[in-house]
């Protein structure tokens, strides 16, 4: 079954075939490091978090680049209005980004590079840019001239006429046409600047990532990926500036996901929106957002609500009841009259999952193979509890619906092992493990002691052991084949 990926280039899907087979190279625009991240970030993350893990689990070797814009005009503004040094501004939310990507179970990039240890190789990619003709220097500033650029467009469908139609110049820029954009910019009284050969200044935005690119993937790359907020102008310029220069294909597909929005409005810090990834962290296990996130088509809007959040939850927990029901299952006695199995049901499954999948990731028909599986599994389960008895073929059944669902859902879609914030090292994971074990032995003593006393009627002991329990965060649950609990 061969992937198949819907390429902003080309408006249409198109099957996957990398430029080296079994390897592919993706580069994906990161973070610029001014404040905390939101839900909008958080998607994009995610959504690019599972296009690498499915690509992994194909047996793809990935190369997995995300930088971190650490010089901006944002970043500038608020380390004077906090009398710091942009570096330091830049350091905390670099921090507060790992941060962030440890806790949602974002798995590292293979290289994560910072503007700012990447000048020369920005200084060197403008200098080839001016040296054939396609950039141009006034007073410092170093511009792409934007018509001599003949495709310039072809990625966001607009046109010059289109764009002419909507571009200005402003009265302190000096760029010969409204559509040129910048590439060096001459430095300010108090701003971070580096030597170069038009002046002391610092680098345009766009310029950037393409001088990443070339640095670490070379001209032409696999996939490129981001916002699709991010189509026009940033991506567009990339394009230019790597095809003017290579005259190469810079990318063969481009890969945009949709935007968060608020009651229809795209989050964003400058409306005042947005909902930070510590919020999340802060109410729901993070799981729930990954879980929101990929329900929806990846190129599609994702409509935020913490109404949303809570649907998310309720069916976060079918999925892991259905695991959790395995070791219930096997209490019951064993009964090899007990007619049916999931054998077939997890083939099924399985094989919907991967179409789904390989169908431009289309995430909630892949979750929708899960959800199916996890009703044969709950229809399987009541009817053995009906039955008071199930076979070992249908119990092993159970089990590996239950462990293929956790596969599935760990090592595609990051679900299942979220990491806590608060273990730092491996000897505070140690004794956190032990606490949690000795914790685990006192509930199941107490739940036995509970059930004692329920049939022999002593309900009073058997109420007092319930609250206290919830006293102590745990929630008990009666079943028709045991009593469950987990920990609030």
């Amino acid at each position: 079954m061969s992937l198949k990926l819907y390429n902003t280039l080309t408006g249409k899907k198109e099957d996957f075939v990398p430029i080296n087979p079994g390897e592919v190279k993706i580069y994906t625009c990161g973070v610029t490091v001014y404040d905390v991240n939101h839900v909008g970030h958080g998607r994009s993350l995610i959504v690019f978090d599972m296009i690498r893990r499915f690509l992994d689990y194909l047996g793809y070797n990935v190369t997995f680049v995300r930088n971190f814009t650490d010089v901006d005009d944002k970043i500038i503004n608020r380390a004077k209005n906090e009398c710091l040094p942009f570096t330091v501004i830049a350091d905390r939310y670099i921090k507060e980004y790992f941060q962030d990507a440890e806790n949602f179970r974002i798995e590292p990039a293979d290289i994560e590079p910072r503007v700012t240890t990447h000048i020369p190789d920005i200084i060197d990619l403008i200098q080839k840019l001016i040296d054939k003709g396609y950039a141009y220097e006034v007073e410092g500033d170093v511009y792409f001239a934007v018509r001599k650029f003949k495709d310039y467009g072809k990625l966001s469908k607009r046109s010059i006429d289109e764009l002419i139609a909507g571009a200005r110049i402003e009265a302190s820029e000096k760029k010969k046409d409204p559509l040129d954009f910048a590439l060096w910019k001459a430095s300010k009284a108090g701003e971070p600047a580096w030597d170069s050969p038009w002046g002391k200044g610092r680098p345009g935005w766009h310029t950037e990532c393409t001088a990443m690119i070339f640095k670490h993937l070379g001209e032409t790359i696999d996939i490129h990926g981001g916002g699709l907020d991010l189509t026009f102008p940033h991506h567009e310029n990339e394009l230019a500036q790597a095809e003017a220069l290579s005259e190469k294909p810079f990318a063969r597909y481009w890969i945009h996901n949709g935007l968060v929005t608020v009651n229809g409005q795209k989050m964003s810090k400058s409306l005042g929106n947005y909902i930070t990834l510590k919020e999340i962290y802060e109410k729901y296990e993070p799981d729930i957002l990954r879980l929101l996130v990929l329900s929806i088509h990846y190129r599609s809007p994702l409509d935020f609500s913490w109404e949303k959040m809570e649907e998310t939850k309720k069916a976060y927990e079918r999925l892991k009841n259905a695991i959790d029901e395995y070791e219930l299952l096997k209490k019951l006695p064993t009964d090899e009259n007990f007619e049916g199995d999931l054998y077939e049901s997890i083939a099924k499954a399985e094989q919907n999952f991967y179409a789904a999948m390989s169908d431009d990731f289309n995430t909630p028909e892949a979750l929708a193979a899960i959800f199916g599986l996890v009703r044969e599994m709950n229809i399987l389960k009541d009817k053995a509890v009906k039955n008071e008895g199930i076979s070992n073929k249908a119990l092993e059944s159970y089990k590996e619906a239950a462990e293929a669902i956790h596969k599935l859902g760990r090592d595609i879609f990051g679900l299942f092992d979220s990491l806590q914030p608060c273990i730092k090292t491996e000897e505070v994971k140690t004794e956190k493990k032990e606490e949690e074990k000795v914790d685990e032995e006192l509930v199941e003593t107490l739940l036995e002691v509970r059930e004692k006393a329920r049939k022999e009627k002593q309900f009073a002991l058997a109420d007092l052991i319930r609250d206290k329990l919830a006293q102590l965060g745990i929630v008990i649950e009666d079943t028709p084949v045991g009593t469950k609990w987990k920990k609030t």
